[in-house]
């Protein structure tokens, strides 16, 4: 008796056209649903709402215009508060419960770290998230996207081009004492190395640490003038305030953790000089880019707040969802979200990023970033990309 019925749905599957879109969660004939997790009540609690304010600018976008392919974005968020075990209960709910085709934009590294096998187990994608940590594409997995140049090739990069720039003679690093601060340390020495100097001065701190005064004297006795900075926002101002207040005045650089707003808003005039590797430009209201101007101040239209680089960030990631998405065609599936990703280059857009490409064992988008300084109280662009 079943044998029949069986049959009748088998045929009349076959006639449903797009019956491919069934293959994979979180795909409908009208809707995409993708989640993403933010630090929305923890230390990057700022970075977390401005990534998301600027991932539902585009999303909204998107939808207004009829969708991808004829489906909208139902884009959804959960809140890590920058704990990974908090992510992974976060990730099981977006991944069991409300059945996401991608993890997008999700910003920590530890925190994505953990959650990639809760993603994987269900063929649920990691879709750029937000660091710059070699984890992201390292080891290879098909379900990985990476976009962020990663700290230490940063670094590599940047270091010794800049010290050759200045004349510098003598350089020294100050990191934070965990992966993030090891990755930048590895890269000046690696870049450095490159050039035949030797870093004269390695100093390290405590996460969550708020007096760098010993460090600070350190690096000054052993007088240095060229001073690489494994450091975040809090860590950043520190140092240089404390170098600043002694009359210690290298030349500062730090990775891209280090780029942003909030070092100049919250550091004041001592930030000036501050060099910082970076990719997309910071999104000032009166910024002399047009496009970028009145980009930002739609964001400030739409949010009343100003935009920020990690604004940019999540725009910049839901924009190439949906390229890739749009590319895979109305029978959007895992497979073929993978496939149109693999041989598609994300070009340059208003910010300035740099062009992404990926291939079946690439996963990395560009190993390419640049730099900027702080001149003015704000940040300006001052080299091309860097290979």
């Amino acid at each position: 008796m079943k044998l029949p019925m069986i049959t009748k749905l088998v045929a009349a599957a076959l006639l449903v056209p797009g019956l491919a879109w069934a293959q994979s969660q979180g795909i409908s004939k009208d809707q995409i649903t993708l989640g993403s997790i933010q630090d929305l009540s923890g230390p990057l609690a700022g970075f977390g709402k401005q990534l998301r304010m600027g991932m539902q600018l585009r999303v909204d976008e998107i939808n207004e215009q009829g969708g991808i392919n004829g489906r909208k974005i139902n884009l959804k968020f959960e809140d890590s508060g920058y704990d990974p075990k908090r992510a992974v209960l976060a990730a099981q709910k977006l991944v069991n419960q409300d059945k996401i085709f991608a993890m997008v934009g999700h910003i920590g590294t530890a925190q994505n770290v953990a959650t990639f096998p809760v993603l994987f187990d269900k063929n649920v994608i990691s879709f750029f998230p937000v660091t710059a940590a070699r984890e992201m594409y390292e080891p290879h997995n098909r379900l990985k996207y990476s976009f962020a140049a990663t700290y230490y090739d940063q670094v590599r990069l940047g270091a010794p081009k800049l010290y050759k720039e200045k004349g510098a003679k003598k350089a020294c690093a100050i990191y934070q004492d965990d992966e993030f601060g090891l990755e930048v340390l590895r890269g000046a020495e690696a870049g450095l190395k490159s050039i035949g100097v030797d870093l004269a001065e390695k100093t390290s701190f405590k996460r969550a640490a708020t007096d760098f005064s010993s460090q600070v004297a350190r690096m000054k006795s052993a007088g240095c003038d060229f001073v690489v900075l494994g450091t975040i926002i809090r860590e950043t101002i520190g140092t240089i305030g404390e170098s600043r207040k002694t009359g210690f005045n290298p030349t500062f650089l730090g990775s891209s953790a280090a780029y942003t707003d909030l070092i100049h808003k919250l550091g004041g005039k001592p930030m000036d000089g501050l060099y910082a590797m970076m990719t997309v430009q910071n999104p000032y209201l009166d910024e002399a880019s047009q496009p970028i101007r009145f980009w930002a101040n739609k964001y400030k239209t739409k949010f009343n707040d100003d935009p920020t680089v990690f604004s940019v960030y999540g725009y910049s990631v839901i924009d190439a969802f949906i390229q890739a998405a749009q590319k895979a065609g109305p029978n959007l599936t895992t497979d073929s979200f993978i496939k149109s990703m693999d041989s598609i280059t994300i070009p340059s857009d208003i910010f300035g990023g740099a062009p992404q490409t990926f291939t079946a064992t690439k996963r990395l988008g560009s190993d390419t970033s640049r730099m900027s300084q702080i001149q003015d109280g704000k940040w300006k662009v001052v080299s091309e990309y860097l290979k």
